[in-house]
């Protein structure tokens, strides 16, 4: 992310358990406008471990200076990280009835996990869905009905290690290309522009028929799985069954793993089979293949929509599949084009401002 000009500046920090007596540790490797290198190693010396790494916005005084950051819906970025792993990222924002100035604690910290793996995963992020945890609710003695966050008052940005993350294990982390995307409603009257002057020049009746078939049934299907695309918020919703918390969570944090299936789940939580597959279709409906495949399409759509460059081959391999023809004729399955045509169908967020 650029510098900020004026009298305000992005500081790099670090952040582990050490204060409370734990081993944790993080170490920066490299920080640039996009991009950030650092390993880092979580320890289970203390009940809840950390360790991230963080940039603040401060003045020339040193002390916080919340940042707007409201222009802006979406975070991108490549995630690469050896071993596999599952991160957090972390707003922390400035409240005005809540917060107390230079005490970051009392910063609401609004969150979601992503994955990463030696190859790199593209990551999206909808900065208006983050969620703040249920605990700093708890430890602030704040009413839960105020779960609320402004992107008008970001004073830190973070990467770091998840509850999900292995510990006793030396962890090297990449983000680069790291980019804020806004809002930009310019492609919709391009796009309706390029159809009224197709239709004007070539007035084929049918053709305008089978288009608008096609893209009311991408647009049906793709509401039909909006509640897929919250699945960053799923790993993080409290469940009283905690086999089943874990189960839901394990899935949607590795479901890019190419050699996950059903076996990987037993072996990573505990679970039995039947247990697996009847949480599944309790929760959701669906059979673990199906829940699985679901994650992957909805994931590509959105890549193939924010990724302009990533062709259909690199993008079926970051959500998971190694056969881009398998990979196709899912999708095509699915959504009633191929990821090609789906790519015309679809506006494509524009980018806003490279931060």
């Amino acid at each position: 992310m650029a510098q900020e000009s004026g009298a305000a500046r992005w500081r790099l920090g670090t952040y582990t358990d050490a204060p409370r007596g734990g081993t944790s540790t993080l170490r920066i490797l490299d920080a640039g406008q996009q991009s950030l290198r650092f390993d880092f190693r979580l320890t289970g010396a203390v009940a809840y471990p950390g360790a991230s790494a963080a940039l603040l916005m401060e003045d020339r005084e040193g002390k916080l200076a919340p940042v707007d950051l409201s222009r802006y819906t979406t975070l991108t970025f490549l995630a690469k990280c050896a071993p596999a792993n599952s991160l957090i990222f972390v707003l922390s924002t400035f409240d005005e009835h809540v917060s107390k100035p230079g005490e970051l604690l009392t910063y609401p910290p609004a969150m979601t996990l992503f994955s990463c793996n030696e190859k790199g995963v593209p990551v999206s992020l909808d900065l208006t869905r983050l969620t703040i945890p249920p605990w700093w609710y708890g430890a602030l003695k704040v009413d839960l009905s105020r779960q609320s966050y402004r992107l008008d008052q970001v004073v830190r940005v973070e990467f770091g290690a998840s509850r999900y993350t292995r510990r006793d294990l030396d962890s090297h982390v990449e983000i680069s290309a790291l980019t804020l995307h806004g809002r930009d409603d310019r492609y919709l009257a391009a796009l309706a522009a390029v159809l009224v002057a197709g239709w004007s020049v070539f007035g084929i009746w049918f053709f305008r028929a089978q288009s608008r078939a096609l893209i009311a049934t991408v647009d049906s299907r793709l509401r039909k799985d909006l509640p897929f695309v919250a699945y960053r918020q799923l790993t993080l919703e409290p469940f009283e069954d905690q086999e089943k918390a874990a189960i839901l969570r394990f899935i949607a944090t590795q479901y890019t793993d190419a050699a996950l299936d059903l076996g990987a789940v037993v072996a990573a939580t505990g679970a039995n089979r039947n247990k697996i597959n009847a949480v599944l279709k309790s929760e959701l409906g669906m059979t673990f293949s199906g829940y699985l495949n679901k994650l992957r399409l909805v994931e590509a759509a959105r890549l193939l929509t924010d990724q302009a460059s990533a062709t259909v081959a690199e993008i079926a391999y970051s959500v998971g599949y190694a056969n881009s023809a398998y990979f196709i004729k899912l999708f095509k399955e699915e959504y009633g084009c191929t990821p090609k045509a789906y790519k015309t169908l679809t506006p494509r967020q524009e980018t806003a401002a490279d931060h």
